[in-house]
């Protein structure tokens, strides 16, 4: 025999073994440090993939309202009435010229009230051009299609939410009157017509935004052909929006329209704070889990190991006596644990991709939209995530076998044998 391989040759006959009786020698308390393993993984996998799932919805959807960055007037206050710049096709293709920058486009807003004969709503209009990216929209439709936008004549087409539809009556196809106030003594009425009803499940924007034609809202507000309210950039990785945000900062700082109003940069975190900061603090609600649950799965594995040392005490004492040292048989016994980590690792494995997959595909578990933004529970698990979680669990799981191991450096042979 090769005595390299003897601790795990040992290690084998002790896991993999059979009882007198012919049954499974791992005691029941080591069944349940396996299952503890499994369940503490699984928990692990759901609380990964549920709280980036749902990060990752919440900021898709802020978003697809506002993009990544906003340049807009140094004026402009935090209110959807905004004060107009003015924006050049050479600027814009300067814009899209900017590393990382992978989509420009302009916007207008404007403040108005939907009425209808039995209720009228107040409501932000969104202008876009024909260079507007429809693919956020596109996926929360619900009824009829996205409008096209022609630059040589203006459509009375919008796309409206789910939520005002239903608290003004209102469906696809039809059309209402809408009321801008100018100022005191100027009030312009739109007549629009619903082309598409979108719900994003997002209420606090769900019960705002209609989409319309840019040159409905420039009119609208009186401006000139080339004022917008700002232009809405989307870049093409989000972990890098800080850095590319901070380089437009820069880049636009001493740059002025033609009437000469200074640019203003801000990132979609700087234009809603509260949102991101509330999303980041999830992720020491993660980080509290994984704590526990690696915790909670290592302590049983420790009673797991120490349940088998004392079973294998006599086996320990014969061996000692033969010639087999302290560190030889701490070695057989943490094999042994590898054998348990790693069952029980394949089992979390497979309870917990099992339940991600179904909840991905069928989303079984719904969710209250007014209160979670979001219809169902969301998932997502990536291929790095899912290594991480094991690697720290398999590194965590053998480092606290460690400690209970040095148990078997205090077990007498002499003694041991002698009460056997």
């Amino acid at each position: 025999m090769n005595l390299l391989n003897l601790e795990l040759f040992i290690a084998k006959k002790v896991h993999f073994g059979r009882t007198a009786g012919g049954g499974n020698a791992t005691p029941p308390a080591v069944r349940i440090a396996v299952m503890g393993i499994a369940l503490g993984l699984t928990m692990m996998f759901l609380s990964v993939a549920i709280v980036i799932g749902f990060k990752k919805e919440v900021r898709n959807k802020v978003i697809g309202f506002g993009s990544h960055i906003q340049i807009t007037n140094f004026d402009n206050n935090t209110s959807y009435e905004t004060t107009p710049v003015m924006v050049s096709d050479a600027l814009e293709d300067e814009l899209r010229a900017c590393p990382g920058v992978r989509h420009v486009e302009r916007f207008a807003t404007a403040l108005g009230i939907i009425k209808t004969e039995t209720d009228c709503q107040g409501m932000v209009l969104k202008g876009v051009d024909e260079d507007f990216d429809w693919t956020f929209f596109r996926d929360y439709l619900k009824e009829g299609d996205v409008f096209t936008v022609d630059p040589a004549q203006t459509t009375a087409d919008v796309l409206i939410s789910q939520y005002l539809a239903d608290m003004l009556g209102l469906k696809c196809g039809d059309s209402f009157l809408s009321y801008f106030v100018q100022n005191v003594e100027e009030v312009r009425a739109r007549k629009l017509h619903i082309c598409g009803i979108y719900e994003t499940g997002y209420a606090d924007y769900d019960k705002l935004f209609v989409i319309a034609d840019l040159k409905q809202v420039i009119r609208l507000n009186g401006w000139d052909g080339d004022a917008v309210s700002g232009l809405a950039l989307f870049v093409d990785d989000y972990d890098r929006l800080d850095a590319i945000s901070e380089q437009l900062y820069f880049h636009m700082i001493d740059k002025t329209d033609r009437l000469g109003n200074t640019f203003y940069v801000r990132s979609i975190k700087e234009l809603n704070p509260m949102i991101f900061n509330w999303l980041s603090v999830l992720d020491i609600n993660v980080a509290v889990i994984l704590v526990l649950m690696m915790a909670v799965a290592g302590f049983t594995m420790i009673s797991g190991l120490l349940i088998i040392i004392l079973e294998r005490t006599r086996m320990i004492g014969v061996l000692k006596a033969l010639g087999q040292d302290n560190r030889s048989l701490r070695k057989v016994f943490l094999y042994i644990s590898t054998f348990l980590i790693g069952k029980g690792m394949l089992w979390g494995n497979g309870i917990g991709l099992a339940i991600c997959f179904i909840q991905s595909r069928f989303h079984l578990i719904s969710l209250d939209p007014s209160n979670y933004y979001l219809d169902t529970v969301p998932i997502d698990l990536s291929l790095t995530s899912w290594i991480l979680i094991n690697l720290g669990t398999w590194v965590v799981s053998m480092l606290m076998m460690l400690g209970p191991s040095y148990l078997i450096t205090q077990i007498n042979p002499a003694r041991t044998i002698r009460f056997e």
